[in-house]
């Protein structure tokens, strides 16, 4: 079986949706599981999507609690929280083969459960997109841009196989090879997101808009650029600014996670 012919997607938020979704349109094999409800029934689902607020997609998607799927034999990609990460560990040992493992997360360091408690290949992705749930229930789903996979234990040719697989037009992924160094400034732009905009109580756009919030978030990303230097990841303050207002701009509306949650 070739790992691409079939797509575990672990998490049924909405990242995870949406990537099921997006997926499901264009003929892929996706599975949908859940990791906070894993003794979950099958069932078939309908999902709604829209894209930059002017495209609808919409697919019915088979999901399930994690428990419930005895072999996972496919790509292995992980959008749940990442405070979950071990409780998802625990349940796919035994059950996944040499299947490899990407993870959709935020954050420093949330591959590390997987290498240390699993032996099967461990791919990075930074996501560059943002998605909420309205109030029916309806995801807004906006693609900033490519989202980047790097190897963290594997290969170039596992690595081209499941960027190939996990692409899609709405839904943008591309091959890095310094993924650490993108995960960092990922994360450093969402230290703005996530401290300022919940305080403020605002969207993700205020950046852009507003100089005294982007003067705010200047100085967090000062103390962060040192602490990245510090272990030998090299930013610059500047580049990691103009990254921050790119995501801004195009997120412009959107609530950050934080706020959302």
């Amino acid at each position: 079986m070739n790992i691409s012919d079939k797509i575990f997607v672990i998490g049924a938020g909405a990242i995870g949706k949406v990537l099921a979704v997006l997926l499901t349109d264009v003929r892929r094999n996706v599975s949908l599981l859940r990791a906070t409800a894993p003794d979950a029934e099958s069932e078939s689902q309908e999902v709604n999507i829209l894209i930059e607020g002017r495209k609808s997609v919409a697919a019915t998607v088979p999901v399930s609690g994690l428990n419930a799927c005895h072999e996972l034999a496919g790509i292995i990609a992980v959008t749940s929280k990442s405070y979950g990460n071990r409780d998802v560990v625990d349940m796919l040992k035994g059950k996944i083969g040499n299947s490899p493992i990407v993870i959709l997360q935020n954050g420093l360091g949330v591959e590390n459960v997987f290498l240390d408690a699993l032996p099967n290949n461990v791919y990075r992705c930074v996501l560059f997109a943002t998605s909420q749930f309205d109030s029916s229930a309806m995801l807004h789903f906006k693609p900033v841009s490519t989202s980047l996979v790097g190897i963290v234990r594997g290969n170039e040719g596992e690595l081209r196989a499941i960027v190939e697989a996990l692409n899609s037009p709405m839904f943008a992924f591309g091959t890095e090879k310094d993924i650490q160094r993108v995960a960092w400034k990922k994360s450093i732009v969402n230290c703005v997101f996530n401290s300022v905009c919940p305080l403020l109580e605002t969207d993700n756009g205020i950046f852009h808009r507003n100089p005294d919030a982007l003067l705010l978030a200047r100085t967090i990303v000062e103390q962060c650029v040192k602490v990245a230097n510090l272990v030998n990841i090299q930013l610059t303050t500047e580049e990691t600014i103009q990254s921050l207002l790119t995501i801004s701009k195009f997120s412009d509306g959107q609530l950050i996670s934080t706020y959302q949650d």
